[in-house]
């Protein structure tokens, strides 16, 4: 009977110790960016707003996004064409993959390069525009 007590508390005891989802470290040069801040970032002229998410996943969007996945084959041959110029800001739907898109374009030499941390659902939850397709 005291075995029935136990159970429980191994099963907590193996759920604490479990690790904390880490969050992608950011490489350097790449600033993360909340809501309010890319919202405001998105207003300016030279501002690209890149939505690193699949083609399928497009289909709700931040207006005047360009859909740019970061795990499709040809990510890295796309950014090459993009204007170095320019300050990109990427979202995904939950910031990981905006990070791994910032570090591509970091690498790349792109000097301006903002990741959505909280991603699009937080943009949504914000109640921030979502463009539907």
């Amino acid at each position: 009977m005291k075995a029935l007590y136990l159970i429980p508390l191994v099963l907590v005891l193996c759920l604490v110790s479990l690790p904390a989802a880490e969050k992608p470290p950011v490489p350097p040069g790449v600033k993360n960016a909340s809501v309010e801040e890319f919202d405001k970032l998105r207003a300016a002229k030279n501002a690209v707003v890149l939505d690193v998410r699949t083609e399928k996943e497009f289909g709700g969007h931040i207006p005047g996004a360009v859909n740019l996945d970061v795990n499709g084959p040809d990510f890295a041959k796309k950014v090459a064409a993009l204007d170095k110029g320019k300050t990109y800001l990427m979202y995904c739907a939950h910031g990981k993959r905006g990070l791994k898109a910032c570090g591509i374009m970091k690498d790349a030499a792109f000097t301006n390069v903002v990741n959505l941390e909280p991603g699009l659902s937080e943009w949504e939850k914000a109640g921030k525009p979502v463009k539907k397709k």
